[in-house]
């Protein structure tokens, strides 16, 4: 059961860092970003950090808001 949760951990820290790679690519904000997906930028920065579990919609939500496939954001992870 520990190893699930430091797996699941891994990915969401690798999801949160391809999101602050494309977003940071792309020369905008955490505040832009969140803004432009409805997702409340404190909850933006926990989740770029892997400090959150962000559900299936607002993974959707961001992709579409950076302009990408949801797989681009959770590929690797």
């Amino acid at each position: 059961m520990v190893m699930s949760n430091v797996i699941l951990e891994k990915a969401y820290a690798q999801i949160g860092q391809r999101i602050r790679e494309i977003r940071m690519s792309m020369k905008i904000s955490q505040i832009e970003l969140a803004t432009r997906c409805g997702v409340e930028p404190s909850n933006l920065n926990r989740i770029e950090h892997g400090k959150a579990n962000p559900t299936l919609r607002t993974l959707h939500l961001i992709a579409v808001a950076l302009g990408v496939g949801l797989a681009e954001l959770v590929k690797d992870a």
